[in-house]
């Protein structure tokens, strides 16, 4: 019987993160070193790894039902595809990426208007362009096939490049002009994939946990004991415990709390707990959180 779902995986940076994230959303995928077909531990869904430059190309020609690409992808190649979900995930973050133009430091070049004539290096071609059109200004943009930010001075007056934190720009002595776009992982669908019901019904539930995945990413569990008088000054005191579930124990002087809380803030929020009287204090794993 043939999968319900062909499912397009994105190649490259995003590969390992990706498969990462589905491990976590239920979904176990094993690969070859030098396989481009990836095995499903679900048989309802088969497919292959490909760039994600080039996904959403594939998705709206129909040889995917569905796959996972940039926003930035779907832009440039101007792709007719159903955005089922942002994905909000990267080889080395969860936050989202701009594509923003640069040049060095000691550049003239102040604003938008200040390109006219000059060149432009990107791999974001078509949305550079677009970009250029609606400011009035006439330059010449051409494709890089990466390593855009050494390009500058010498080859290029300007680049247009993807960054999350802009240390590497810092690191090449470049300036952000302006942003052009925000972007991050989308989860995209064929026109007709997603009219079918059966498949639909099956991209919806493949994008819930994913999403579930990526909630529970940046967030732990928290349980403790605590007097129950203590409730009231605890709840006031840590506003990271908001609406914990709160349970009797066999002392009634005593109460069991649970909570989710940010992982970031556990390091500053258990001592604080602890001085003020809670006891039994275990932080867990999450693995998924369903709003």
């Amino acid at each position: 019987m043939s999968a319900l779902l062909n499912f397009g995986l994105p190649k490259g940076s995003l590969e390992e993160p990706t498969i990462k994230l589905f491990g976590k959303a239920g979904f176990r995928i094993s690969k070859g070193s030098r396989s481009y077909k990836p095995c499903w531990d679900d048989p309802q869904v088969d497919g292959r790894f490909v760039r994600a430059q080039e996904m959403s190309r594939y998705v709206e020609d129909g040889f995917f039902d569905c796959g996972l690409t940039g926003r930035d992808w779907v832009s440039e190649n101007e792709s007719s595809v159903e955005i089922v979900a942002d994905l909000i995930y990267s080889r080395s973050s969860n936050r989202i990426s701009k594509w923003v133009l640069a040049v060095p430091e000691n550049s003239e070049i102040r604003e938008v208007s200040d390109l006219q004539g000059k060149t432009i290096a990107t791999e974001l071609v078509k949305v550079t362009q677009s970009y250029l059109q609606k400011h009035g200004v006439d330059a010449e943009v051409e494709f890089s096939w990466g390593a855009t930010e050494v390009k500058v001075p010498e080859l290029v007056d300007a680049i247009v490049d993807l960054t999350e934190t802009g240390s590497s720009l810092r690191a090449n002595n470049l300036r952000i002009v302006d942003v052009l776009m925000e972007t991050n992982t989308v989860l995209i669908a064929n026109k007709k994939s997603w009219e079918d019901e059966e498949k639909r019904a099956k991209i919806e539930n493949m994008a819930l946990m994913l999403n579930a995945a990526l909630q529970a990413d940046t967030k732990v569990g928290l349980k403790l004991n605590l007097e129950k008088s203590k409730l009231e000054a605890v709840l006031k005191e840590v506003p990271a415990l908001r609406k914990p579930t709160v349970s009797s124990l066999s002392d009634e002087a005593w109460i069991a709390l649970e909570t989710v809380i940010e992982r970031d803030v556990s390091r500053e929020l258990i001592p604080a707990l602890k001085r003020m009287g809670a006891e039994g204090i275990v932080e867990f794993p999450l693995n998924k959180i369903v709003p």
